[in-house]
């Protein structure tokens, strides 16, 4: 069920305020995202009302289980659908460099906060794949997308993995999976090559710790491999992840780390029958390249890897000319 929107309009007048007044500009558009969450939350069933002008519009779907799904739908409806799911403790902003390209050049682009992350509705329970999975089927359901591009990153190519596993590929056309999570991340008995379980078991130490100031050290360190020697910073990604990433709900990425590193998606894998693009930075600190890319690319039949020399995790927008040049290429091919 698609159920009315907030209005948003005067977004870019305050993303010129976030930019222009550092940290305190932060604060405040966190508190306006945060009314206007609540405000959906409160808001009963209705039509869809646009709140991006002529750039595209947004609303929400309502799950089976209660939860509203915000979600983007930009570009031409003519267009062929490309579904982005974004990564871990993110939103869907963080497509935005994608979204605006393959939007201007005749793509419908659809892309949803998950569950618990950004403006969604934050439940206490269902921060799992099974769940972001049906989630995902929701809004393709809802929207109607058929021939659709899946495109994931990071914990979302779990999303587009368990999404298949699930529910198949009648309305899948293509796959990309970009420095994602799949086959499998933590380590254990039948994946002795994993992250060891330590590294998640600390994440979740320093979340319940200090979450603003464990949002600030990701992105400032290995998310966008500025911890690299002669890295160059940019305090506008190191922000604009802060401010995604405190959007969510603390249950929900809490809970959600155990989703993206524990869930086995090798049997997942095996249900792709359309053609695939894996693409991964061979510098990704967070989830490196031989416990998800390269074995993800064997495990896929006929999938192509594309290996970024030196690229962090965050390549979706440090590398994000390459990447759309790339994306587009395998969606013409």
């Amino acid at each position: 069920m698609i159920t009315n929107e907030i209005d948003l309009s005067g977004g870019a007048s305050r993303r010129r305020l976030l930019i222009g007044s550092g940290t305190t500009a932060l604060a405040a558009a966190a508190l306006t995202m945060a009314a206007a969450h609540g405000a959906s939350a409160a808001g009963g069933s209705g039509s869809s009302q646009s709140s991006g002008g002529a750039a595209g519009s947004s609303s929400y779907i309502t799950t089976k289980d209660g939860v509203q799904l915000y979600y983007k739908d930009w570009g031409p409806k003519t267009g062929q659908p490309i579904v982005f799911s974004h990564g871990w403790p993110l939103s869907s902003d963080s497509w935005d460099a994608q979204m605006v390209y393959f939007a201007d050049r005749g793509f419908r682009v659809v892309a949803h906060d998950r569950r618990g992350h950004g403006r969604s509705s934050q439940p206490w329970d269902g921060h799992d794949m099974d769940h972001y999975a049906d989630d995902l089927a929701a809004v393709v359901e809802a929207l109607d997308l058929r021939n659709a591009v899946h495109v994931g990153f990071s914990t979302g190519g779990g999303e587009v993995a368990r999404y298949i596993g699930r529910h198949g590929t009648k309305r899948v056309a293509r796959i990309a999976l970009i420095s994602a999570v799949p086959p499998l991340m933590a380590k254990g008995p039948t994946n002795p090559d994993g992250v060891p379980i330590a590294a998640f078991d600390e994440s979740r130490a320093a979340l319940l710790k200090n979450r603003a100031q464990f949002f600030k050290d990701v992105p400032s360190g290995p998310f966008y491999g500025f911890n690299r020697p002669g890295a160059k910073p940019s305090q506008g990604m190191i922000d604009y992840w802060w401010l995604q990433g405190m959007q969510g709900s603390h249950k929900a990425v809490y809970d959600s780390i155990k989703a993206f590193s524990e869930t086995d998606f090798r049997e997942d894998l095996k249900k792709f029958d359309k053609p695939t693009l894996v693409v991964h930075g061979d510098d990704d600190q967070v989830v490196p390249i031989d416990v998800g890319g390269r074995r993800t690319a064997q495990l896929v039949k006929g999938a192509k890897l594309i290996v970024y020399t030196d690229a962090p995790h965050g390549l979706a927008e440090t590398h994000a000319d390459r990447l759309n040049a790339d994306l587009l290429s395998f969606i013409q091919s």
